[in-house]
Protein backbone atom coordinates (compact mmCIF):
# COMPACT_ATOMS: atom_id res chain seq x y z
CA UNK A 1 0.00 0.00 0.00
CA UNK A 2 1.38 3.41 -1.02
CA UNK A 3 1.93 5.85 1.86
CA UNK A 4 0.10 9.16 1.56
CA UNK A 5 2.43 12.15 1.26
CA UNK A 6 2.04 14.71 4.02
CA UNK A 7 1.49 18.19 2.67
CA UNK A 8 3.64 20.69 4.56
CA UNK A 9 4.03 24.46 4.49
CA UNK A 10 7.42 25.54 5.87
CA UNK A 11 7.27 29.10 7.21
CA UNK A 12 10.46 31.14 7.60
CA UNK A 13 10.13 34.86 8.31
CA UNK A 14 13.86 35.52 8.72
CA UNK A 15 15.64 38.41 7.01
CA UNK A 16 19.16 37.04 6.63
CA UNK A 17 21.12 33.87 5.98
CA UNK A 18 22.29 32.14 9.15
CA UNK A 19 23.07 28.79 10.69
CA UNK A 20 19.37 27.96 10.92
CA UNK A 21 19.05 28.52 7.18
CA UNK A 22 21.86 26.06 6.50
CA UNK A 23 20.34 23.43 8.80
CA UNK A 24 16.97 23.83 7.11
CA UNK A 25 18.53 23.41 3.66
CA UNK A 26 20.43 20.30 4.71
CA UNK A 27 17.09 18.80 5.76
CA UNK A 28 15.29 19.81 2.58
CA UNK A 29 18.04 18.36 0.38
CA UNK A 30 17.62 14.96 2.02
CA UNK A 31 14.00 14.70 3.11
CA UNK A 32 12.01 11.78 1.65
CA UNK A 33 9.97 13.31 -1.19
CA UNK A 34 7.87 10.13 -1.36
CA UNK A 35 6.53 10.84 2.13
CA UNK A 36 6.59 14.63 2.32
CA UNK A 37 5.32 17.28 -0.09
CA UNK A 38 6.94 20.53 1.12
CA UNK A 39 6.39 24.09 -0.01
CA UNK A 40 8.36 26.93 1.60
CA UNK A 41 6.87 30.29 2.51
CA UNK A 42 9.35 33.12 3.04
CA UNK A 43 8.89 36.81 3.72
CA UNK A 44 12.27 37.84 2.30
CA UNK A 45 14.28 36.46 -0.62
CA UNK A 46 17.53 37.01 1.25
CA UNK A 47 20.92 36.11 -0.21
CA UNK A 48 23.97 34.21 0.95
CA UNK A 49 26.31 37.18 0.96
CA UNK A 50 26.89 38.13 -2.67
CA UNK A 51 25.82 34.67 -3.80
CA UNK A 52 22.54 32.92 -4.46
CA UNK A 53 19.22 33.98 -2.98
CA UNK A 54 17.22 31.54 -0.88
CA UNK A 55 14.71 31.33 -3.71
CA UNK A 56 17.39 30.27 -6.17
CA UNK A 57 18.75 27.62 -3.82
CA UNK A 58 15.30 26.17 -3.12
CA UNK A 59 14.46 26.09 -6.82
CA UNK A 60 17.76 24.34 -7.42
CA UNK A 61 16.82 21.47 -5.12
CA UNK A 62 13.26 21.28 -6.41
CA UNK A 63 11.43 22.82 -3.45
CA UNK A 64 8.60 25.24 -4.39
CA UNK A 65 8.73 28.60 -2.61
CA UNK A 66 6.16 31.33 -2.04
CA UNK A 67 7.13 34.86 -0.98
CA UNK A 68 4.82 37.05 1.09
CA UNK A 69 6.21 40.58 0.56
CA UNK A 70 6.26 42.73 3.67
CA UNK A 71 5.05 46.32 3.93
CA UNK A 72 7.03 49.04 5.62
CA UNK A 73 5.90 50.03 9.09
CA UNK A 74 3.00 52.48 8.61
CA UNK A 75 3.19 56.03 9.93
CA UNK A 76 0.34 55.45 12.41
CA UNK A 77 2.29 52.57 14.00
CA UNK A 78 5.43 54.70 14.35
CA UNK A 79 3.48 57.54 15.95
CA UNK A 80 1.55 55.18 18.24
CA UNK A 81 4.80 53.58 19.43
CA UNK A 82 6.37 56.92 20.25
CA UNK A 83 3.27 58.13 22.09
CA UNK A 84 2.90 54.89 23.98
CA UNK A 85 6.56 54.80 24.96
CA UNK A 86 6.42 58.40 26.18
CA UNK A 87 3.53 57.49 28.49
CA UNK A 88 5.47 54.63 30.07
CA UNK A 89 8.97 56.08 29.72
CA UNK A 90 9.74 55.07 33.32
CA UNK A 91 9.15 51.36 32.64
CA UNK A 92 11.28 49.32 30.23
CA UNK A 93 8.82 46.36 30.34
CA UNK A 94 6.03 48.85 29.69
CA UNK A 95 7.77 50.28 26.63
CA UNK A 96 8.38 46.77 25.31
CA UNK A 97 4.75 45.84 25.86
CA UNK A 98 3.56 48.90 23.91
CA UNK A 99 5.79 47.94 20.98
CA UNK A 100 4.50 44.35 21.04
CA UNK A 101 0.85 45.42 21.01
CA UNK A 102 1.36 47.76 18.06
CA UNK A 103 3.49 45.22 16.13
CA UNK A 104 0.71 42.69 16.58
CA UNK A 105 -1.79 45.09 15.03
CA UNK A 106 0.13 46.20 11.94
CA UNK A 107 2.39 43.21 11.25
CA UNK A 108 1.60 39.95 13.05
CA UNK A 109 -2.18 39.79 12.62
CA UNK A 110 -2.19 40.74 8.90
CA UNK A 111 0.52 38.14 8.23
CA UNK A 112 -1.44 35.56 10.22
CA UNK A 113 -4.45 36.18 8.01
CA UNK A 114 -2.38 35.74 4.84
CA UNK A 115 -0.77 32.53 6.09
CA UNK A 116 -4.17 31.18 7.19
CA UNK A 117 -5.61 31.82 3.74
CA UNK A 118 -2.65 30.00 2.20
CA UNK A 119 -3.07 27.02 4.53
CA UNK A 120 -6.77 26.79 3.73
CA UNK A 121 -6.49 27.34 -0.02
CA UNK A 122 -3.79 24.72 -0.58
CA UNK A 123 -5.07 22.35 2.14
CA UNK A 124 -1.81 21.89 3.99
CA UNK A 125 -1.77 19.34 6.81
CA UNK A 126 1.25 20.68 8.67
CA UNK A 127 2.67 24.13 9.34
CA UNK A 128 6.38 23.67 10.04
CA UNK A 129 8.11 26.78 11.40
CA UNK A 130 11.83 27.40 11.24
CA UNK A 131 12.69 29.75 14.12
CA UNK A 132 11.56 30.13 17.74
CA UNK A 133 8.02 30.59 19.13
CA UNK A 134 8.30 34.30 19.84
CA UNK A 135 9.35 34.95 16.24
CA UNK A 136 6.60 32.81 14.73
CA UNK A 137 3.49 34.17 16.42
CA UNK A 138 1.70 34.77 13.12
CA UNK A 139 2.07 31.08 12.30
CA UNK A 140 0.42 30.01 15.55
CA UNK A 141 -2.41 32.51 15.08
CA UNK A 142 -2.88 31.41 11.47
CA UNK A 143 -3.23 27.73 12.34
CA UNK A 144 -5.18 28.03 15.59
CA UNK A 145 -8.72 27.80 14.11
CA UNK A 146 -7.72 25.14 11.55
CA UNK A 147 -7.16 21.40 11.62
CA UNK A 148 -3.49 21.89 10.83
CA UNK A 149 -0.66 20.37 12.84
CA UNK A 150 1.86 22.96 14.05
CA UNK A 151 5.51 21.92 14.36
CA UNK A 152 7.99 24.43 15.75
CA UNK A 153 11.68 23.80 15.03
CA UNK A 154 13.40 25.81 17.76
CA UNK A 155 16.92 26.41 16.44
CA UNK A 156 18.21 28.79 19.11
CA UNK A 157 17.75 29.37 22.83
CA UNK A 158 14.21 30.80 22.84
CA UNK A 159 13.06 33.99 24.48
CA UNK A 160 9.87 33.01 26.28
CA UNK A 161 7.12 34.89 28.11
CA UNK A 162 4.03 33.48 29.86
CA UNK A 163 1.98 34.62 26.86
CA UNK A 164 4.22 32.80 24.38
CA UNK A 165 4.30 29.67 26.53
CA UNK A 166 0.50 29.67 26.68
CA UNK A 167 0.32 30.05 22.91
CA UNK A 168 2.67 27.10 22.37
CA UNK A 169 0.82 24.85 24.82
CA UNK A 170 -2.53 25.75 23.27
CA UNK A 171 -1.66 25.43 19.59
CA UNK A 172 1.57 23.48 18.96
CA UNK A 173 1.53 19.81 18.02
CA UNK A 174 5.28 19.36 18.58
CA UNK A 175 8.31 21.49 19.34
CA UNK A 176 11.64 20.22 18.03
CA UNK A 177 14.64 21.51 20.00
CA UNK A 178 18.07 21.43 18.35
CA UNK A 179 19.74 20.52 21.64
CA UNK A 180 18.81 19.12 25.03
CA UNK A 181 19.74 22.48 26.52
CA UNK A 182 17.21 24.27 24.29
CA UNK A 183 14.57 21.74 25.33
CA UNK A 184 15.42 22.43 28.98
CA UNK A 185 14.82 26.16 28.43
CA UNK A 186 11.41 25.39 26.94
CA UNK A 187 10.49 23.14 29.85
CA UNK A 188 11.71 25.63 32.48
CA UNK A 189 9.43 28.22 30.91
CA UNK A 190 6.40 25.97 31.21
CA UNK A 191 6.10 24.33 27.79
CA UNK A 192 4.43 20.93 28.22
CA UNK A 193 6.91 18.05 28.25
CA UNK A 194 4.71 15.98 25.93
CA UNK A 195 5.16 18.64 23.23
CA UNK A 196 8.96 18.71 23.34
CA UNK A 197 11.53 16.49 21.65
CA UNK A 198 15.20 16.97 20.90
CA UNK A 199 16.63 16.30 17.45
CA UNK A 200 20.24 17.42 17.63
CA UNK A 201 21.70 19.55 14.88
CA UNK A 202 24.14 17.63 12.73
CA UNK A 203 26.45 17.91 9.73
CA UNK A 204 27.54 15.87 6.73
CA UNK A 205 30.48 13.92 8.11
CA UNK A 206 31.29 12.51 4.64
CA UNK A 207 31.71 15.85 2.85
CA UNK A 208 35.07 16.65 1.22
CA UNK A 209 37.19 18.65 3.64
CA UNK A 210 39.34 21.60 2.53
CA UNK A 211 43.03 22.12 3.14
CA UNK A 212 43.48 25.24 5.26
CA UNK A 213 46.95 25.90 3.83
CA UNK A 214 45.38 27.13 0.59
CA UNK A 215 43.50 29.97 2.32
CA UNK A 216 46.51 30.88 4.46
CA UNK A 217 48.69 31.15 1.38
CA UNK A 218 46.05 33.18 -0.48
CA UNK A 219 45.87 35.60 2.47
CA UNK A 220 49.64 35.85 2.74
CA UNK A 221 49.75 34.31 6.21
CA UNK A 222 53.08 32.67 7.04
CA UNK A 223 53.13 29.06 8.22
CA UNK A 224 54.55 30.06 11.60
CA UNK A 225 51.69 32.51 12.31
CA UNK A 226 49.15 31.22 14.82
CA UNK A 227 45.63 31.84 13.50
CA UNK A 228 42.70 32.56 15.80
CA UNK A 229 39.37 32.79 14.03
CA UNK A 230 35.63 33.15 14.28
CA UNK A 231 32.78 32.67 11.82
CA UNK A 232 29.36 34.26 12.16
CA UNK A 233 27.34 37.42 11.74
CA UNK A 234 28.92 40.49 13.33
CA UNK A 235 25.96 41.13 15.62
CA UNK A 236 25.81 41.86 19.37
CA UNK A 237 24.73 38.31 20.30
CA UNK A 238 27.92 36.83 18.85
CA UNK A 239 30.01 39.03 21.22
CA UNK A 240 33.09 39.30 19.02
CA UNK A 241 34.15 42.26 21.16
CA UNK A 242 34.91 39.77 23.95
CA UNK A 243 37.27 37.94 21.62
CA UNK A 244 39.12 41.18 20.92
CA UNK A 245 39.29 41.99 24.65
CA UNK A 246 40.81 38.58 25.35
CA UNK A 247 43.32 38.98 22.55
CA UNK A 248 44.39 42.30 24.01
CA UNK A 249 45.25 40.50 27.27
CA UNK A 250 46.98 37.72 25.36
CA UNK A 251 49.06 40.17 23.28
CA UNK A 252 50.16 42.08 26.39
CA UNK A 253 51.31 38.84 28.01
CA UNK A 254 53.00 37.59 24.82
CA UNK A 255 54.14 40.66 22.88
CA UNK A 256 56.45 38.61 20.63
CA UNK A 257 53.83 36.06 19.59
CA UNK A 258 53.05 35.88 15.86
CA UNK A 259 49.29 35.70 15.46
CA UNK A 260 46.33 36.80 13.36
CA UNK A 261 42.60 36.95 14.01
CA UNK A 262 40.30 36.22 11.07
CA UNK A 263 36.66 37.27 11.45
CA UNK A 264 34.49 35.70 8.75
CA UNK A 265 31.10 37.37 8.50
CA UNK A 266 29.37 40.68 8.11
CA UNK A 267 26.96 42.69 10.22
CA UNK A 268 26.19 45.94 12.04
CA UNK A 269 29.02 45.53 14.57
CA UNK A 270 31.75 45.63 11.92
CA UNK A 271 32.71 49.28 12.40
CA UNK A 272 32.70 49.06 16.22
CA UNK A 273 34.92 45.99 16.11
CA UNK A 274 37.28 47.69 13.68
CA UNK A 275 37.52 50.70 15.99
CA UNK A 276 38.10 48.40 18.97
CA UNK A 277 40.99 46.67 17.20
CA UNK A 278 42.42 50.09 16.27
CA UNK A 279 42.20 51.18 19.89
CA UNK A 280 44.08 48.10 21.05
CA UNK A 281 46.84 48.79 18.53
CA UNK A 282 46.63 45.53 16.64
CA UNK A 283 44.30 46.36 13.76
CA UNK A 284 46.97 45.04 11.36
CA UNK A 285 46.54 41.59 12.92
CA UNK A 286 42.74 41.46 12.53
CA UNK A 287 41.30 40.45 9.15
CA UNK A 288 37.63 41.14 8.37
CA UNK A 289 36.75 38.96 5.39
CA UNK A 290 33.08 39.92 5.12
CA UNK A 291 30.54 37.23 4.24
CA UNK A 292 32.06 34.18 2.54
CA UNK A 293 30.35 31.32 0.73
CA UNK A 294 33.21 28.97 1.65
CA UNK A 295 33.44 29.28 5.45
CA UNK A 296 34.82 25.75 5.82
CA UNK A 297 37.95 26.77 3.92
CA UNK A 298 38.61 29.46 6.51
CA UNK A 299 37.70 27.18 9.40
CA UNK A 300 40.32 24.70 8.18
CA UNK A 301 42.89 27.51 8.20
CA UNK A 302 42.30 28.37 11.86
CA UNK A 303 44.44 26.91 14.63
CA UNK A 304 41.65 27.84 17.04
CA UNK A 305 37.99 28.64 16.45
CA UNK A 306 36.42 31.00 19.03
CA UNK A 307 32.67 31.22 19.62
CA UNK A 308 32.01 33.95 22.19
CA UNK A 309 28.21 34.05 21.81
CA UNK A 310 25.71 35.09 24.45
CA UNK A 311 23.34 32.34 23.26
CA UNK A 312 23.20 29.55 20.70
CA UNK A 313 21.04 26.54 19.81
CA UNK A 314 23.42 23.76 18.84
CA UNK A 315 25.96 25.55 16.64
CA UNK A 316 26.79 23.67 13.45
CA UNK A 317 30.00 25.65 13.16
CA UNK A 318 31.30 23.96 16.33
CA UNK A 319 30.53 20.55 14.80
CA UNK A 320 32.28 21.60 11.60
CA UNK A 321 35.33 22.73 13.58
CA UNK A 322 35.45 19.38 15.31
CA UNK A 323 35.18 17.53 12.01
CA UNK A 324 38.07 19.62 10.62
CA UNK A 325 40.12 19.02 13.78
CA UNK A 326 40.27 22.70 14.63
CA UNK A 327 40.37 23.44 18.37
CA UNK A 328 37.18 25.05 19.71
CA UNK A 329 37.02 27.59 22.54
CA UNK A 330 33.45 28.55 23.35
CA UNK A 331 31.38 30.44 25.89
CA UNK A 332 29.58 28.02 28.19
CA UNK A 333 26.07 28.80 26.97
CA UNK A 334 23.10 26.79 25.74
CA UNK A 335 24.12 24.49 22.89
CA UNK A 336 27.85 25.19 22.87
CA UNK A 337 28.23 23.84 26.40
CA UNK A 338 26.39 20.69 25.36
CA UNK A 339 28.89 19.95 22.58
CA UNK A 340 32.15 20.66 24.39
CA UNK A 341 33.55 18.64 27.28
CA UNK A 342 35.93 21.31 28.52
CA UNK A 343 39.54 20.14 28.57
CA UNK A 344 38.58 16.97 26.70
CA UNK A 345 37.05 17.99 23.35
CA UNK A 346 37.61 21.76 23.55
CA UNK A 347 37.63 24.55 26.11
CA UNK A 348 34.74 26.45 27.72
CA UNK A 349 34.66 29.69 29.67
CA UNK A 350 31.86 31.60 31.43
CA UNK A 351 30.18 33.98 28.99
CA UNK A 352 31.82 37.42 29.15
CA UNK A 353 34.80 36.23 31.22
CA UNK A 354 37.54 37.57 28.98
CA UNK A 355 40.24 36.80 31.58
CA UNK A 356 39.51 33.08 31.34
CA UNK A 357 39.13 33.31 27.58
CA UNK A 358 42.59 34.92 27.36
CA UNK A 359 44.02 32.14 29.51
CA UNK A 360 42.49 29.55 27.16
CA UNK A 361 44.01 31.34 24.17
CA UNK A 362 47.40 31.08 25.83
CA UNK A 363 46.86 27.40 26.66
CA UNK A 364 46.10 26.36 23.11
CA UNK A 365 48.78 28.63 21.64
CA UNK A 366 51.42 26.98 23.82
CA UNK A 367 50.19 23.38 23.78
CA UNK A 368 50.37 21.57 20.44
CA UNK A 369 50.09 18.17 22.15
CA UNK A 370 46.94 19.26 23.97
CA UNK A 371 45.47 20.61 20.74
CA UNK A 372 46.04 17.33 18.93
CA UNK A 373 44.49 15.27 21.74
CA UNK A 374 41.39 17.48 22.03
CA UNK A 375 40.77 17.66 18.30
CA UNK A 376 41.05 13.89 17.85
CA UNK A 377 38.49 13.26 20.61
CA UNK A 378 36.22 16.01 19.23
CA UNK A 379 36.39 14.49 15.73
CA UNK A 380 35.38 11.09 17.09
CA UNK A 381 32.43 12.62 18.93
CA UNK A 382 31.07 14.24 15.77
CA UNK A 383 31.46 11.07 13.72
CA UNK A 384 29.75 8.95 16.38
CA UNK A 385 26.88 11.25 17.37
CA UNK A 386 26.25 14.10 14.93
CA UNK A 387 25.92 12.62 11.44
CA UNK A 388 23.32 14.39 9.29
CA UNK A 389 21.40 11.16 8.71
CA UNK A 390 20.33 11.07 12.39
CA UNK A 391 19.05 14.63 12.20
CA UNK A 392 17.01 14.06 9.04
CA UNK A 393 15.50 10.82 10.35
CA UNK A 394 14.54 12.52 13.62
CA UNK A 395 12.73 15.41 11.93
CA UNK A 396 11.02 13.06 9.47
CA UNK A 397 9.72 10.95 12.34
CA UNK A 398 8.13 14.00 13.97
CA UNK A 399 6.59 15.29 10.75
CA UNK A 400 5.10 11.93 9.88
CA UNK A 401 3.66 11.26 13.35
CA UNK A 402 1.94 14.58 14.18
CA UNK A 403 -1.85 14.65 13.98
CA UNK A 404 -3.95 17.43 12.50
CA UNK A 405 -6.54 17.20 15.29
CA UNK A 406 -5.32 19.56 17.96
CA UNK A 407 -4.84 18.47 21.56
CA UNK A 408 -5.09 21.39 23.95
CA UNK A 409 -2.44 21.73 26.66
CA UNK A 410 -3.31 24.00 29.55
Amino acid sequence: MTQQRRKILLLDNGKEWGGGTNSMLELLKRIDRQRFDITCCFYYNYARGEGETIGQVLNGIGIPVIFLPQSAQPLWAKIAKELGRSLVFFSRPGRKKVAEIIDKQWRIQPNAKRVRELLQRERYEILYMNNQPGSNQEGYLAAEPLNVAVVQHCRIEPVMTPQITGMVNRIASKVIAVSHAVESVLLRNGVEKSLCTTVSNAIDIHQPLPDGKTIKQAMGIADDTFVFGSIGSLIPRKSSHHTLEALQRFSRQHPDAKWKLILVGEGPEHQKLQQQANGYGFADRVVFTGFRNNPLDYLAAFDVFILASKSEGLPRVVLESMLLKTVVIGSDVTGTGELIDSGHTGLLYPYGDTVTLAAHLQTVWQGSTLREAMTQRAWQQVVDRYAIEHYVAGVEAVLYAVKTTRTHHV
